[in-house]
């Protein structure tokens, strides 16, 4: 925590020791004062997860996330009856699965540096909007290339969500204790995996209410839902959500992000005199983010290997992810040979189920192992089950259960392992003026890397059918070893006093 450099004896002397929390009221008795951005970060580090209104920012930047996973999933299930609609070859199948990654490839790399250069909030309000027009233009497609415009449009408000949502819940959080920064990032795993067990639901309900001879339609009612949510975000922002007093402290507005921290984290915290903050900071201009040059500072060498290992988890996570937990139905179908009904059931349970608890547990238990090492264990189980599954082959009998199993135990390593800390890799390895352009570097590399699987899996699936899993055991086996060889763990680690 950092000390009030106030030149007036009586005020310094007011810094008294932080009374606990009571009835929701501030946890300072007196104020304490804040006279530059040092301060903010500080205060923040200690008290930054307290308040309803801060409550209420994280749980819509989960809504964010929500939304994300909802759009990625909504045409798992229906790519079937949309390849057979559409009269479309293997490829093109492909292609409309991966459009929603080109455009996130585009949303990530510059969202990340809008994020940094014009705040979060703005563009949190401007990718709710693309959510809104996607979904909608996506239900309403008459032909392969509508849809894959608008899964475009869509990958480009994930794009855009993504370093937006990891910045709220990191700048909405403190540092150490219940409810840090590094349980509310990975809080991002089981709200994915809710949303994609929501998109099963909607889908099973919809399947029974449907008429047989409707179910061609099927997929456009569950993709044009994603319109919902993104809705009810937008009419409830103004009441609750705010700008991060770490960016706008950043930014030199000191009298922003105290507002900010008056009203949301219920914080007693006063702001010094005008000259008082003039001695103190005239040393130093504020430390502002956004700029082109924050991509190279990713490979300075301070972060230098901090961000490669943050792009090994994130590149052999998702590879796998895309493989399995994204191509669920395909597998169980294709590879299973199992009948509709059977693959809506098991896809609802393996990520509404061991999707959620897996993310769950990897919350719980971050603060007591660290993101390394839970990171390390989760590739070696994806392993294992990989391998199991190139074992069993198409499976008969009692080993559909063994398969199906050990798709289950691969989603809920992913959840609570390398996928949910994936996040916070890239995003709690760099203070917040680098934060939004580390997450956007991140995801965009993952996300081209993201394009290839989704492409391929489909094609290799085909040729190779149950084959394909010691391909895709690959992916896990280099994570573990890139995670093992490298040391850095950001669990807890104050990156905002490197500068």
């Amino acid at each position: 925590m950092s000390t009030v450099t106030s030149t007036d004896p009586a005020v310094n002397a007011a810094q008294t020791p932080s009374a606990p929390v009571r009835n929701g009221q501030t946890a300072m008795q007196t104020p304490r004062i804040v006279s530059s951005a040092a301060d903010i970060h500080s205060i923040l580090a200690e008290f930054g997860s307290q308040g309803t209104k801060t409550t209420a920012v994280i749980i819509l930047a989960l809504g964010g996330i929500f939304m994300d996973a909802y759009d990625f999933s909504s045409l798992a299930f229906g790519i079937t009856a949309i390849q057979e609609q559409f009269g479309l070859s293997g490829f093109m199948t492909g292609l409309v699965n991966a459009s929603i990654m080109v455009g996130a490839v585009i949303g990530a790399l510059f969202g990340g540096y809008l994020v940094d250069r014009f705040g979060r909030y703005r563009l949190f309000m401007a990718d709710m909007v693309f959510f809104v027009v996607a979904a909608i233009g996506c239900a309403v497609s008459p032909n392969e290339w509508v849809l894959i415009a608008f899964r475009f449009v869509m990958g480009i408000g994930v794009g855009l969500d993504l370093p937006v949502a990891m910045a709220f819940l990191a700048e909405f959080s403190k540092l150490k204790g219940k409810g840090n920064r590094s349980q509310r990032v990975n809080a991002w795993s089981p709200a994915w995996y809710f949303a994609t067990g929501m998109g099963y639901v909607i889908v099973l309900i919809i399947f029974i209410a449907l008429p047989y001879d409707q179910h061609a339609i099927l997929w456009r009612i569950v993709v044009g839902f994603g319109a919902v949510p993104a809705l009810i975000v937008l009419l409830v922002r103004r009441r609750y959500l705010a700008e991060s007093p770490e960016w706008l402290a950043n930014q030199g507005d000191l009298r922003g992000a105290v507002e900010v921290m008056r009203s949301h984290h219920n914080l007693n915290v006063e702001l010094a005199p005008a000259k008082e903050r003039e001695t103190v900071n005239s040393s130093a201009a504020p430390v502002r983010g956004g700029r082109w040059a924050g991509f190279a500072e990713l490979f300075s060498p301070r972060y230098r290997v901090r961000t490669i290992v943050a792009l090994c988890v994130s590149v052999f996570s998702t590879f796998g992810y895309n493989a399995v937990a994204y191509g669920t139905p395909l597998i169980i179908t294709t590879l299973f040979h199992q009948s509709p009904l059977i693959t809506i059931i098991a896809s609802l349970v393996i990520n509404l189920g061991f999707g959620t608890l897996g993310g769950l547990l990897g919350m719980s238990i971050v603060n007591r192992f660290g993101t390394r090492k839970i990171t390390l264990f989760g590739f070696v189980i994806q392993a294992v089950a990989l391998g199991t599954l190139a074992i069993v082959g198409i499976p008969n009998g009692a080993l559909v259960l063994v398969a199906v199993a050990m798709l289950a135990a691969f989603v809920f390593a992913q959840a609570g392992g390398p996928g949910a800390n994936l996040m916070n890799y890239a995003t709690l390895s760099y203070p917040t003026r680098l934060r939004g352009i580390g997450i956007g570097f991140n995801q965009s590399v993952l996300r081209a890397f993201s394009i290839v699987s989704l492409i391929m899996f489909p094609i290799l699936a085909a040729s190779l059918g149950t084959g394909v899993f010691w391909i895709v055991a690959c992916a896990p086996l280099a994570g573990a070893i890139a995670v093992g060889i490298v040391a850095w763990d950001p669990t807890a680690k104050d990156v905002e006093h490197e500068d």
